[in-house]
Parts: structure tokens; sequence; C-alpha cells
């Protein structure tokens, strides 16, 4: 029965308030304070990594200058407990990323590279559009690289205890890096969670993709254009790279257009969504019929759609983010003389807060939806549910997370509780 599947009760959700709540207040721990409590442990905790270390062949004189004098950082303490309350609309996000101040910037690097990138081109078939416009997200084309410590961000990070495993591994990935002679302890810098160089490799994407490719026996990410683009692009071509095949494109929706189909993941060839009555702003090449497709409206209903390709999947493979990944793309389409976004967006939405995604998907799962972990992260999981709650509510089903939805879902709790 449908009452019996969606009843939440109001006890179940305060409870989980109080207890977001108390989370909430255990992030907001003062780093001098905590450093201060954690120094003999910290000390302890380095100690036995360094005999870990030790078994597997890393030598004394590298852990030794790479843990001299380490102590715990309160500034990646800091940012690693500090979660913005409110997250920028994708439209502000994709305007910032594809002005034209960064189109210009972004054409001027691809002229003055254009050498390097013709040959990476060859080497790794790669679009050096796709691969300047990474560089340009990722350092402003080097121009920040990030000056933290990496040994000193990766051991708090691994310290601290959340996804301990994942930051021990990239510890010890640095060490290699040391050991294998492409970097000098001193000289191994990076972000605060310890990803480095022009195109931002955490250590073991380094090991793993990281070339030399001006030559000069080294792999240096952190001032060679040269090593730092070519690695970027062996890691595109690593993960399925298609030379010369777009990302997708934006399109344009017919009236009354189903959009459970449009959640991401649902895939059809370019014909089968072509069929369904989907267009581009200009005509899609039909030699791009039989290529793998989903449909994607970041913004619901009354914002931008759009229909993507193999390649913008790789690009989520260097940054899981749906609004990274059309950044990149568009960017690299402005490169070429194509235009940014031409469909509106439903501006007139203010975005929602964190504490307001912590409820939505709060109540989401109390009403019977799975909307997964309450982090206040709007992922493939809580767009589900989003979608299955609208379905069975007789609204738009586009996935959004929007004011609207969550005054629904506000009201379906209270007359669930009523009945």
């Amino acid at each position: 029965m449908f009452f019996l599947r969606h009843f939440c009760s109001s006890f179940f959700i305060f409870v989980n308030c109080i207890l977001l709540s108390l989370a909430s207040q255990a992030d907001t721990v003062d780093p001098q304070l905590y450093i201060q409590k954690h120094a003999q442990a910290f000390h302890i905790w380095v100690s036995d990594f360094k005999k870990q270390a030790l078994s597997k062949g890393i030598p004394q004189t590298t852990l030794d200058a790479a843990f001299k004098d380490i102590t715990l950082d309160p500034q990646v303490i800091r940012l690693d407990n500090t979660q913005p309350e409110f997250s920028r609309p994708v439209w502000e996000y994709l305007a910032g990323a594809t002005a034209q101040g960064q189109v210009n910037i972004g054409k001027k690097n691809l002229n003055e590279q254009q050498a390097v990138l013709t040959k990476i081109a060859q080497s790794y078939q790669v679009d050096p559009e796709i691969i300047v416009a990474i560089w340009g997200m990722e350092s402003g084309y080097g121009a920040n690289t990030g000056k933290s410590n990496v040994f000193r961000s990766l051991a708090t990070l691994a310290y601290e205890g959340r996804r301990a495993n994942f930051w021990k591994q990239e510890l010890m990935a640095a060490l290699s890096i040391v050991q294998a002679g492409d970097r000098k302890v001193t000289d191994l810098t990076g972000s605060w969670a310890g990803a480095m160089g022009q195109t931002q490799f955490m250590p073991s994407t380094f090991l793993r993709f990281a070339v030399d490719f001006d030559g000069d026996g080294k792999r240096n990410i952190w001032t060679s254009k040269a090593d730092a683009l070519a690695s970027t692009a062996n890691y595109l071509k690593h993960y399925g790279w298609k030379y010369q095949i777009p990302w997708g494109m934006e399109v344009k929706l017919p009236a009354n257009f189903n959009y459970q189909l449009a959640d991401g993941i649902q895939q059809k060839t370019v014909a089968q969504w072509k069929a369904l009555g989907v267009r581009g702003f200009i005509t899609i090449d039909s030699k791009l019929d039989q290529e793998i497709a989903t449909l994607f409206v970041p913004a619901g209903h009354k914002g931008a759609a759009f229909l993507l390709l193999d390649n913008f999947r790789v690009i989520m493979r260097y940054n899981n983010s749906t609004a990274y990944a059309l950044a990149i793309s568009l960017l690299a389409d402005q490169f070429k003389g194509k235009a940014n976004v031409q469909s509106s967006w439903p501006t007139e939405d203010r975005p929602l807060s964190r504490s307001e995604r912590v409820e939505m998907q709060e109540i989401l799962n109390g009403l019977g939806y799975n909307a997964g972990s309450t982090d206040g992260i709007i992922g493939i999981n809580t767009r589900q549910a989003i979608q299955a709650f609208q379905i069975d509510y007789s609204l738009i089903p586009d996935s959004y997370a929007s004011i609207t939805l969550l005054d629904a879902l506000r009201a379906a709790t209270k007359a669930a509780i009523t009945q």
C-alpha cells in the first residue's frame, strides 16, 4: 500500500536531525587545540607508518628526509572538516569557468604550446583543447600548483582516520616518487589534499600516468609544461578517450518529453535519441549516430539539456563532478570557436543550503526513497530518489533538487504523519 511504503514518523526525522547537529558540531573542531591534543599520538603514528614503509622497501634516508620535524597541518584539518553551507548553482559555476577572459587565456596558451601539443596529440590521440582546458581549470595554466608539503598534508589526512587507507596509500606513493628520483623531498609540493603539479595528479596517479615527455630523465609535472600536458593526455588515453569525437553537445528537447530518460544514466545511441525528438542547436553529425550517449539536465526541465558521449565520462574519471566535466567540455569547445550554453537557466532558483540538502536527503530516506548518505551532496543516489518521489507525486521527474521540491517533500511528510 502506498501509504505504508512511504510512511515516515516525525520521531525518525527528529532523532536524525539531532544526530546530524551533533556531527556538525564535532566537525567544527579548533585546529590548534586538535594539534596540541594529538601531537604525541601523531608522533607515534608517524613512527608506525615509517616501519610499514621500511618493510615495503623505502630506505630509511628517504623516510628521515620526508618526515623530518613533521607535524599535523592545521590548514589541512580546517579544510578537511569544513563544508560550505552554500554551493554555487551550476550556471554560475559554468559562467565563471567559461567566461570570455578564461577563453582568451586558454587560446593564448594553446597557441604558445602548439608545437608540443601537436606532438602529444600524435603520441596519445587526445585532443589538445581538452588537455589545455584541464590545465587551465586545475592550476590556471601552471600559475597555482599549490605550496603545501605533500608529506605533511597526506600524513595529516591519514592520521585523522577518515578514508585512512586511501591517504596512507597516497603517502606511500609520494615516498615512491622520491625514491624513483623524479622529485626531491623538499620539492614535493601540492594542494592541501596532496594533488600535485600543473594538472594536479595525486601521487598514485603520478606513478601510473606521469611521463617524461621532454626527455630530461624526470617526470616533472611541476615545472615542465610538456611533461604535465603529456601526462594528462596519457591519463585520458588510458581511460578510453576517443580522438576527434566530441564530448557531447547541448540539445533541445521536444514538448512533453519524458524526463525519466534524462537521468544521465540511461544509455541509447545518438540515433535513438534523435528518434525521440532530441535535436542539437546545430545539426548533429550523422557520423555520431552509433555513439552511446546519456541525456542530462543539471538544472532540471527549466535549464539546459546535454547529450553526453563516452568522452564526457572519461573527463569525469579526472574529476567525478558533472559540473566540472561540463566546464572542461564547454571551455574546450569555445577554444574551437563553438558557442557557449544557449539555453536559459532557472536563475530565479536560489541554491539550497547544505542543511537544506541534508534535510532533503533525510526526508527522502524517511519516506522510503533511498537517497544514500545524508551528506548534503546531491549525487546519483539522491537524484534517483528525487526522481522516484517526483514520479509518485506526479511531478516532472527531472531529478532536480530545488526549494520547490523540498517544499513538496515537507508537505508529503506532514501528510504522512497526519494520516
